[in-house]
């Protein structure tokens, strides 16, 4: 099996320069690009067979945090929106998990999947994580499972949905909600999305669908699933530079072990 087999390159032909240029374009403006129906149903099966199989190697965990993943501020009130604690809980199987011929390993290996990555996010290099876990995982959420209200620290993400829920597990955002570079948390904007009081954007998706979306400015979450079907997500991470490793204390807090 090669990239040929699993994308769907008279949809998406992921190497041509308009279609390069017109997601760039979109996460730009959007600040996502959707890719629907991206993998092919053979290798997306196969994505849903390994990920039901390493299911039960995952670790599960669940985490309270702010939404702007930072210690608590003394400065603040613990009600306030840079100390407010939202919930998240999920499963986790690492890259030393996925085979060495599985069609999301091919996927991120691919010079053309990469070479589209560099060109829509405009990163000059792209590489892997140095570390054994951290450059391929597969999520779970079982019922009652979320990821809570949080901004990224990294400045772009890819998601693969693998398997969909019947009921909630939908990811919802507000797009630039703060400029971090600027230094503008927007406090008052967030309280407004934490008390409901602001309506998010949802993404609506199937499985086979790949997502690159920038959540370093905009809040975003994945809804508690309300249903018995697991959701199951490939999360696909780069780097811009060589040599970077998620540190340990990350490494034990998402993943439960270092290696």
């Amino acid at each position: 099996m090669d990239v040929t087999d699993i994308v769907d390159l008279d949809r998406h032909p992921l190497g041509d320069t308009q279609f390069r240029a017109r997601s760039q374009a979109t996460l730009d403006t959007e600040g996502v690009v959707v890719l629907e129906s991206l993998i092919r149903p053979r290798a997306l099966s196969a994505m849903q067979t390994e990920a039901q199989s390493g299911q039960d190697q995952a670790y599960f965990c669940k985490q309270s945090h702010s939404v702007y993943l930072t210690p608590p501020d003394p400065m603040h009130a613990p009600t306030h929106p840079a100390n407010r604690q939202v919930s998240s809980s999920k499963g986790c199987i690492c890259d030393d998990v996925i085979a060495a011929q599985s069609p999301l390993r091919i996927l991120y290996d691919a010079p053309l999947f990469r070479d589209f990555v560099k060109a829509t996010t405009k990163e000059g290099e792209l590489h892997p994580y140095a570390d054994p876990l951290s450059s391929i995982n597969i999520h779970y959420a079982k019922r009652g499972q979320e990821l809570g209200w949080h901004f990224d620290n990294s400045s772009f993400a890819i998601t693969l949905l693998i398997q969909k829920p019947t009921a909630g597990g939908t990811f919802e955002y507000v797009k630039d909600l703060r400029d971090a570079d600027a230094g503008d948390m927007n406090y008052d904007g967030v309280r407004a999305v934490l008390e409901g009081k602001r309506t998010p954007e949802v993404l609506s998706m199937d499985p086979g669908t790949l997502v690159l979306f920038r959540g370093r400015n905009s809040l975003h979450r994945v809804s508690p699933n309300a249903s018995d079907r697991t959701r199951m997500l490939a999360v696909l991470a780069y780097n811009s530079k060589p040599g970077v490793m998620l540190s340990e204390h990350a490494r034990m807090t998402f993943y439960g072990r270092l290696a």
